[in-house]
């Protein structure tokens, strides 16, 4: 929106027809979040505490965690904004991945928004229920792939890494993986937000591995080169990556340990579902499973857990689930744990990027 009207005087002043290039729009909307999470970080932070916003703790959690009670949480309401104002001020507007995802990051951001909102508001309360959470979920997942089933030139093929000859096309099957993939990624990243920067440390190193992702897809002649799938105004998407990464890095400002804010549901679902829609729309789907290798991680070692505790009548693989609780209860200290999990999500992001060239 603002770089059209910074744009249009190009050709009266022929610096500004830098403004046309995705790269320098990337650079620009990542350094608005940036500077946008640092002006209203305290204010959001001093305004969460004066409505006692705080953050509430599971009684059979670890016990270093007592003390974080009261923390101001709902910090997705600072965090979605910065995103959606950086993306609509400097990247291309008429473009259907831009608003699609502004849909997603609403949409997921409202749901997360009503179960943060219960849980605050209703004592003993835990928010929306699962099948009502899950539900609304999926219906949101389900209408982003119908929309991209009906995109003039985005198409139904699965790309396969490493294995270029094979690109099945699922047809409508397509419409239930866009939406498996974008519900998945959204409740891993909720599972993963269970310590001081976790979740965001590894959201902020996948979305700027999917801000390469989604420039080289959006680049025909890149694209070809590298033997990735072109999809024609995918490179818009890397400003929306600049964008939560930005917002990212100046919210881990604010939530490294010792927290003073979190992100709450309204933070963690809508950053997930953007991330899983971004890996649909890129048609890295399946890399996904490698870029967000700690999400993943995360919300398998909470299936395993329940399922064996099922099947056995109440035994345990882990100490506690999601998995991170069980480094903690075996004697690491919080911040190493996070400090370790960032280091594994940027270990597999490496991996992930080799791929480009392993096709």
């Amino acid at each position: 929106m603002l770089y059209k009207l910074i744009y249009y005087f190009h050709a009266d002043v022929s610096w500004l027809n830098v403004f046309r290039y995705i790269t320098f729009r990337t650079i620009l909307a990542t350094l608005c979040s940036l500077v946008l999470l640092f002006v209203f970080g305290n204010w959001m932070i001093q305004r969460l505490r004066l409505m006692q916003v705080g953050q509430h703790i599971r009684e059979d959690g670890p016990s270093s965690h007592k003390g974080k009670a009261g923390t101001p949480t709902m910090g997705g309401c600072l965090v979605l904004p910065v995103v959606i104002a950086s993306t609509l001020l400097w990247a291309e507007i008429s473009n259907i991945y831009v608003w699609l995802l502004v849909f997603v990051i609403f949409s997921f951001g409202a749901i997360g928004f009503i179960d943060d909102y219960l849980k605050v508001a209703r004592k003993n309360s835990k928010g929306l229920t699962a099948r009502s959470k899950f539900g609304l979920q999926v219906l949101v997942g389900v209408a982003v792939g119908i929309i991209l089933h009906y995109t003039p030139g985005f198409d139904s093929r699965l790309n396969v890494p490493f294995l270029k000859t094979i690109t099945p096309d699922l047809g409508w099957g397509y419409v239930l993986l866009a939406a498996f993939v974008i519900v998945g990624a959204s409740n891993a990243v909720n599972l993963t937000d269970g310590l001081d920067g976790l979740a965001m440390g590894p959201i902020v190193i996948a979305f700027t591995c999917y801000l390469v992702f989604s420039y080289l897809a959006g680049h025909s002649r890149i694209a070809n080169y590298l033997q990735i799938p072109y999809v024609s105004g995918t490179g818009e998407i890397a400003i929306i990556c600049g964008a939560v990464l930005g917002a990212g890095l100046g919210f881990l400002w604010y939530n490294s340990y010792p927290a003073e804010l979190f992100m709450g549901d309204v933070g963690s679902l809508p950053l997930g579902a953007a991330l899983g829609a971004i890996g649909v729309m890129t048609k890295q789907e399946i890399v996904l499973i490698v870029v967000g290798g700690i999400f993943v991680v995360e919300a398998l070692s909470v299936i395993i857990q329940v399922t064996y505790f099922r099947a056995t009548g109440g035994k345990r693989i882990f100490k506690m689930a999601p998995i991170h609780h069980h480094f903690e209860l075996l004697g690491w200290p919080e911040s190493k744990v996070t400090v370790r999990f960032w280091i594994i999500a940027i270990i597999l992001a490496l991996l992930s990027m080799s791929t480009l060239k392993l096709r």
